[in-house]
């Protein structure tokens, strides 16, 4: 099969990934093969691309919002056939035994796995998956729209709902407005939320315009009415103290990426005082994915992509790194027609 390899993790301006041929896996038990008909980029691959998250396997392929159609089922599988379509998401497994897992809280499980970095994800033309972690998807929607949920609206969905801020009239910050933010603000507009986005860029500001923001301002920009809460999507530390200063008392910030940048020391009175609260967000539970994947269906939730082939992995990395991307970037994969290189052992 045709599929991109983490090489040497470095700067995505080089060539931290090699694209070639590798033998097709075969599925374990518990386990199904799935064909991939599309893969979001993710800004995670762009992390585990350039080593900001320390490598866990060898030459692993990466991508972890997967469209695609279950090929080959392993022993014990009775939930799945072959021909269902299913989407194959960052929590490739939790261990079910942790005192996390046995409590409901699996995204926070001590021994998980997640896809793309501990297992081969999606930029391949097949992928394995343990059968019990995989979501399943609507036929008739298309491949490219499905794929950035299964990330992006995830962990987007999981910040939102963290802010408690499911009522109308509620004021929430989008700090950073790509491919999880353009999700985000529909499922907050949804519920009544009055949304004010800070980002830069010029498309990335008029994509939120379109998408119902009250207000769009620029780096530094200050919201004009104090926050109930904030989502921070940008993986900059500098953020964190301008989106704590904008929020109202008790209001909420939380930092939906898993990689941040340092923050700089926080001023108690300005920043944390009156009850404010700084959190994370750590990947997500399969009741996220599910109670996302409704919201998507019943909203409905359009996505915007940039499509690429699986062979133009990366240049959508370079693109993402580059704030190129307006929306989500996303590869579709076609069956190869013609032979790549045997990638090297």
């Amino acid at each position: 099969m045709q599929c991109w390899e983490v090489r040497t993790p470095g700067a995505i301006s080089g060539a931290p990934l090699a694209f070639g041929e590798r033998a097709a896996p075969e599925p374990g038990a518990g386990e199904v093969l799935v064909a991939v008909e599309a893969c979001g980029v993710c800004r995670t691959d762009l992390h585990v691309a350039e080593g900001d998250l320390a490598q866990r396997r060898a030459r692993v392929i990466p991508g972890h919002e997967v469209v695609g159609r279950v090929a080959a089922l392993g022993n014990g599988v009775a939930t799945l056939r072959e021909g269902d379509r299913v989407g194959v998401a960052w929590l490739h497994r939790a261990c079910g035994a942790c005192r996390f897992c046995v409590r409901g809280a699996e995204n926070l499980c001590l021994a998980p796995r997640f896809t793309g970095w501990d297992v081969d994800g999606g930029y391949a033309e097949r992928v394995v998956a343990d059968a019990e972690f995989v979501y399943a998807l609507p036929e008739r929607a298309e491949a490219a729209q499905l794929a950035p949920l299964l990330c992006a609206g995830i962990i987007g969905y999981r910040a939102w709902a963290l802010c408690g801020v499911a009522r109308r009239g509620a004021r929430l910050g989008i700090y950073g407005f790509g491919g999880s933010a353009h999700i985000a603000i529909q499922v907050a507009r949804h519920f009544g939320n009055d949304v004010f986005v800070v980002s830069r860029g010029e498309r990335h500001q008029q994509l939120a315009r379109e998408s119902g923001a009250a207000w769009v301002g620029g780096p530094g920009a200050r919201p004009p009415e104090p926050l109930d809460a904030a989502i921070l999507f940008a993986p900059a530390g500098e953020i964190v103290p301008d989106a704590l200063a904008a929020l109202d008392r008790g209001g909420v910030l939380a930092i939906a990426g898993i990689h941040l940048s340092a923050i700089p020391a926080l001023d108690y009175p300005a920043h944390l005082f009156q009850e404010r609260v700084l959190r994370s967000v750590s990947a997500n539970t399969r009741g996220d994915g599910r109670a996302l994947l409704q919201l998507a269906h019943e909203i409905p939730i359009r996505t915007h992509v940039m499509r690429y082939p699986l062979a133009g992995a990366l240049d959508a990395l370079r693109d993402l790194a580059a704030d190129r991307v307006r929306g989500a970037a996303v590869l579709e994969v076609q069956p190869s027609t013609a032979s790549a290189r045997a990638l090297p052992s």
